[in-house]
């Protein structure tokens, strides 16, 4: 092959064919082109049609049911799955230890402040409401309280107290992520400099706490659920307890769902009341068709406890997961007005119980007006659980494990009065934060790894394949996918095509082919990726892109799907678009990152075989266009800060990455502004980094230095790398990155 030194006379020619490409348009359907907004709309159209083929899939298969043994042949593999699906399960401990930090006496009861330990060194504060006289059998209750406050709000102490007073004993744990297990910094209007939510941040940083839990293969809804049922070894460990009468209260706004996954996982629960989780929810509304249209596996919300990852792959709907409990008891729990003609989950839920004939076993307890509607008799917002909604509740309770129906009791204690870490605590147990804790795991996590890694090259690349494969879901690229040209022009130096390749049915990858003119056929290529998409590369890179033209090389610009042209939105924060797609992503098994991963080699796969392409000479250039946080940037923000750090972009780097460990005709990777281990992930509980660079599991299989020796002896270039606070890891950066890496890449295809 031919190419050109870019020195001397070679850059001031190559700088003038650059000042062209500046303005050139990366656009492969015009803007004012109806298909251009079909275009942003893309992922959310593909995300919505695959969920309504899940739910059509599930209900039918549900519909087909007709016996009880059908039933839980169903239902067992259904919540196996979901076991899998929410993270490692440790052995629990022994002999649970719990440690009482103060005693506060009531009228007829008193509250333990206490502290038990989950997890090797990960410990949970709780209170400890029982009666001042115990029974001789004692019912036993676990309240999991809502994500607006913690375990010291005034409905759970209500609670709490009215039951303790009625002879049994009650549980109110923290939940991670809320009151004296919260991530942040942010307690009270003093501990930031501008205005900021006070009350939502342990809420919306259960968003941070999900990615960080994320990369290691965990889940937040699997923590919460593993520190529910270590709150019944709680229970189980007082005197007089009735382990056959062990409740579980969830609340409303996010109390429900882990109390519904904990009720399916933990035979030892009588009954469950899962607040909002299961079917109906304050937000749904009549469909026509909802086998197809209800949101029977919740939604893709940053939230990740409201959308379960791989629910929609493995078919454990809510609904199934409530149902899963029967015979025992389920109190079928709405915080509105609910109406079993409009709710398509009450049949399901009633055809799973008549199954064990035990229809008396599911009842339903309800509020009224509308989550619109303001605060008042006739719409029944509450905290937790409402004085209304608890009337119901009592009843079935009555019916059910014969606990008396009890005089509501209110003598709220101050929050300080319930706390649970003392001076002596924190001295004896040294309690630790969740990413530190994490950041442990990892290390062990690694050392693992590393011990189990073949002694050859080869074998080392293929354990990678097939780990990354399993973390990926589908990233097969597509041998035979419909290319189309849509327009063709020359440019200096050469010839540009614009093309769409459709990859999946309503799934289509723009792209740009630049091909030099004057050189040998056939020419070696560079791929440049973004997550920006093509556009990024312009003006910025268009000297490298006229520079790879001027050697002698092709240069291919792909909008892999949700960059680009395909971008659902600029957006990459907490609550953007781009998120919500991300999580309804994972909800249906397929990490967007593995479906950008398939688009990617799918154009590599193409590429090696068009004729003016030498297809065993590709590089692959990863771009992150992230703006980078200094070092004196202040990263401990509220997430709802106004001035918000910037977020990283990492995800192009990776895909460079994974494209180099898959495809075998890529000769040379460059990368610039990835991050330099997913573990940074773990240096503090303040990480910028988008939803959809954070692939379950990363971290389990030996992370960005793995895969940068498993592409060894290809020539790999790791610029400029960032750590998950979006800060530069190195002092001094190239000065001009987008020239070094043009000469890296020319030079190594050059040497090939």
């Amino acid at each position: 092959m031919r190419t050109t030194s870019l020195t001397g006379l070679a850059i001031l020619s190559t700088l003038a064919l650059a000042a062209d490409f500046k303005d050139l348009d990366p656009r492969v359907v015009a803007a004012t082109d109806p298909q251009a907004k079909d275009l942003s709309q893309m992922m959310l159209r593909d995300a919505q049609k695959r969920l309504q083929d899940a739910h059509s899939r599930e209900s039918r298969r549900f519909a087909e049911i007709t016996t009880r043994s059908q039933w839980e042949a169903y239902r067992d593999e259904r919540i196996a799955k979901l076991k899998a699906a929410l993270g490692a399960w440790p052995e629990p401990p022994h002999d649970l230890r719990i440690v009482v930090t103060n005693k506060l006496d009531g009228e007829g009861f008193t509250i333990h402040n206490l502290l038990y330990e989950s997890r090797p060194g990960w410990w949970v504060s709780a209170n400890l409401y029982q009666p001042a006289t115990r029974p001789e059998k004692m019912p036993g209750i676990i309240i999991s309280h809502s994500h607006h406050t913690p375990k010291t709000h005034g409905e759970l102490q209500d609670m709490g107290m009215t039951w303790a007073r009625a002879g049994v004993a009650v549980l109110v744990p923290d939940h991670l992520g809320h009151g004296e297990r919260r991530q942040h910094d942010f307690l009270t209007e003093k501990d930031y400099d501008k205005p900021f939510r006070v009350s939502r941040q342990d809420y919306y940083f259960r968003y941070n706490t999900n990615l960080q839990l994320s990369a290691l293969g965990e889940s937040l809804m699997g923590w919460m659920v593993w520190d529910l049922m270590r709150g019944v070894d709680v229970l189980l460990k007082q005197p007089n307890i009735d382990p056959k009468r062990l409740i579980l209260l969830g609340a409303v706004a996010g109390g429900g769902d882990p109390a519904g996954v904990t009720a399916a996982l933990d035979p030892r629960i009588a009954c469950v009341v899962p607040f909002n989780f299961g079917g109906w929810q304050p937000e749904s509304r009549v469909l026509d068709n909802p086998d197809r249209d209800f949101a029977w596996f919740g939604d893709g919300y940053w939230e990740s406890t409201r959308g379960l990852r791989y629910g929609a792959r493995d078919g454990f709907a809510h609904f199934v997961i409530v149902g899963s409990v029967a015979p025992r008891k389920v109190i079928y729990a709405h915080e509105f007005a609910w109406d079993a003609k409009t709710d398509p989950a009450w049949p399901r839920l009633q055809k799973i119980f008549a199954f064990y004939d035990a229809p008396e076993s599911l009842r339903v307890v309800h509020g009224r007006g509308a989550v619109t509607g303001p605060a008042g008799p006739d719409n029944t917002h509450c905290t937790h659980i409402g004085a209304v909604h608890r009337r119901g509740i009592h009843t079935a309770l009555q019916d059910w494990f014969a606990i008396p129906i009890p005089q509501e009791y209110s003598r709220r204690r101050a929050p300080d009065e319930l706390l649970c870490w003392n001076s002596n605590a924190i001295k004896d147990l040294k309690p630790k934060m969740l990413h530190e804790w994490l950041a442990h795991r990892a290390q062990q996590l690694a050392a693992d790894w590393q011990r189990t890694q073949p002694a050859q090259p080869a074998a080392q690349r293929e354990r990678l394949r097939r780990q990354w494969a399993t973390l990926l879901g589908t990233i097969e690229p597509v041998e035979q996918p419909k290319v189309t040209e849509r327009s063709r022009e020359a440019v200096p130096g050469g010839t540009l095509s614009r093309w769409l390749c459709e990859v999946e049915p309503g799934i289509v990858v723009p792209f740009l082919l630049l091909v030099p003119q004057e050189a040998h056929r056939p020419v070696p290529v560079v791929v440049m990726v973004s997550s920006r998409g093509k556009q990024a590369f312009f003006p910025t890179h268009s000297e490298a892109i006229a520079a790879f033209l001027k050697a002698g090389i092709a240069v291919c610009l792909p909008d892999v799907r949700g960059t680009g042209e395909t971008q659902p939105g600029s957006s990459a924060a907490r609550s953007s678009t781009r998120t919500s797609i991300a999580q309804t992503n994972l909800i249906l098994g397929q990490p967007v990152l593995g479906s950008q991963l398939r688009d990617l080699r799918t154009i590599l796969r193409w590429l090696s075989r068009r004729p003016e392409i030498d297809g065993q000479t590709i590089a692959v250039w990863g771009e992150g266009t992230a703006l980078r946080n200094e070092k004196t940037t202040k990263l401990a923000v509220p997430l709802d800060a106004s001035n918000f750090p910037h977020i990283a972009e990492p995800g192009a780097p990776l895909l460079a990455l994974l494209a180099g460990l898959y495809e075998d005709s890529v000769a040379v990777v460059y990368t610039h502004g990835g991050l330099a281990q997913y573990a940074s992930l773990f240096d503090q509980p303040y990480i910028y980094v988008p939803h959809d660079a954070v692939v379950p599991g990363i971290v389990t299989v030996g992370d960005i230095p793995a895969l940068v020796a498993a592409l060894a002896p290809r020539p790999v270039r790791y610029d400029d790398p960032i750590d998950a606070g979006n800060r530069r890891m190195v002092a001094q950066p190239s000065a001009d990155h987008p020239r070094a890496a043009a000469k890296f890449i020319t030079d190594q295809l050059r040497q090939r």
